[in-house]
């Protein structure tokens, strides 16, 4: 599989590249991030699944979140949100279409054709990651802010085997139950609620998903806290399913990356402790 250097600079003694390949799963030229920290490796691999209306390059530039992956010899990955191109339907709202890809395989035309994130993130871009860095794939974590930590907790309550670690900023604990979950679900899948369990994280656990522990961080002046992120469902979903969550609600911050970047470097300390 050819991979292309979009751009590659040097950060805190190890590098940090951008790079694009052409996608078998979305048919289309994909690009994602990833930071090498100084060494031989091979390292374990942290990926990052941004939120709506970020690229790969959000969580890069903004979180600084290299300076702990120097510290503790993690690879950090970062793909974009959604497939793009002149030919990738999208919609004008900025929670549905491009950005908007919910890490979801889309079931729904005219979105089925290319709109592949599952497959895209769980499979295909691992491979490639395993086959051109330094990468240990046999230890991976997995993060993400807002739609990507409801990425990141369903990808992993759906792969335990695959993903030894899991945390979350921010997230959409239950697409089920909030306004972005249900107008993306029932755009991309259809109005069939029964398909949904797969991408809503409450209900894999409540569907017997286990993982042995999440963390969770949540800013109180969230303003999509109430009406979208309702982290108080996770909350009761793993406790009735024994599952350990560490949920740390931080006051004064909102859902900004300043948010993230003030707790970045606990999450790569964290994941890392599970990844030795």
């Amino acid at each position: 599989m050819t991979l292309e250097t979009l751009s590659e600079q040097r950060c805190f003694g190890g590098v940090q590249g951008i790079y694009r390949h052409e996608s078998v799963e979305t048919r289309t030229p994909m690009r994602f991030a990833v930071f090498v920290p100084p060494g031989e490796g091979p390292f374990p691999v942290l990926w990052f699944l941004a939120g709506l209306t970020c690229t790969e390059e959000n969580f890069i530039a903004k979180a600084g979140a290299q300076r702990a992956a120097v510290e503790h010899g993690v690879i950090l990955v970062a793909p974009d949100t959604s497939p793009r191109g002149d030919d990738v339907p999208d919609d004008d709202a900025y929670d549905f279409g491009k950005g908007a890809g919910f890490y979801v395989d889309a079931t729904e035309a005219p979105w089925s054709a290319t709109y592949r994130m599952r497959s895209y993130v769980e499979d295909e871009l691992p491979a490639l990651i395993d086959a051109n860095f330094p990468a240990d794939i046999t230890r991976q974590g997995i993060t993400g802010h807002s739609m990507g930590g409801h990425g990141a907790l369903t990808i992993a309550l759906r792969n335990p085997e695959r993903f030894r670690s899991v945390s979350a900023f921010a997230p959409i604990v239950s697409p089920l139950r909030c306004p972005w979950g249900e107008k993306a679900l029932t755009g991309y899948l259809g109005a069939g609620r029964a398909t949904w369990r797969g991408y809503d994280s409450c209900a894999l656990i409540e569907d017997g998903a286990r993982v042995p522990e999440i963390l969770v961080d949540q800013g109180e002046a969230d303003q999509f806290l109430v009406e979208q992120l309702k982290p108080h469902l996770l909350v009761d979903a793993c406790r009735a399913a024994g599952i350990g969550l560490t949920l740390r609600m931080q006051p004064g911050y909102d859902h900004s990356y300043y948010f993230i970047a003030s707790f970045i470097a606990d999450h790569v300390a964290w994941h890392a402790a599970r990844l030795a």
